[in-house]
């Protein structure tokens, strides 16, 4: 069986929780704690789920907002188990043709 997982980026909740209603009121404070990001950057952190995340990150986080990483991050099934059935053929991706681009004569 197998089972795809997800998870909940809950920041901005927990800012909200603390006071802070502005991606830029983070700025400062993770740079207090070592962690030099831009304006952009915290926005793009609070609003859209991080694919990537340092530790160092993620641990000012946790210390701004007084919380744990299962306070900010929560893991959650994204899909039900698929049961794989035995002699079922695989589905490949179709293959690619290379192109040939011709061009008019006498150019």
């Amino acid at each position: 069986m197998i089972k795809k997982m997800g998870f909940q980026w809950r920041l901005r909740l927990r800012m909200a929780e603390k006071g802070y209603f502005q991606t830029s009121d983070l700025v400062p404070l993770l740079a207090e704690r070592g962690i030099v990001l831009s304006r952009e950057q915290v926005f793009r952190l609070v609003t859209q789920p991080p694919q990537r995340l340092s530790m160092d990150t993620l641990a000012a986080l946790c210390d701004i907002l007084d919380c744990q990483p299962n306070d900010l991050i929560e893991v959650q099934v994204v899909n039900e188990k698929v049961r794989k059935v035995a002699g079922e053929a695989k589905r490949s991706a179709p293959q690619a043709r290379r192109t040939t681009i011709r061009r008019p004569e006498g150019l």
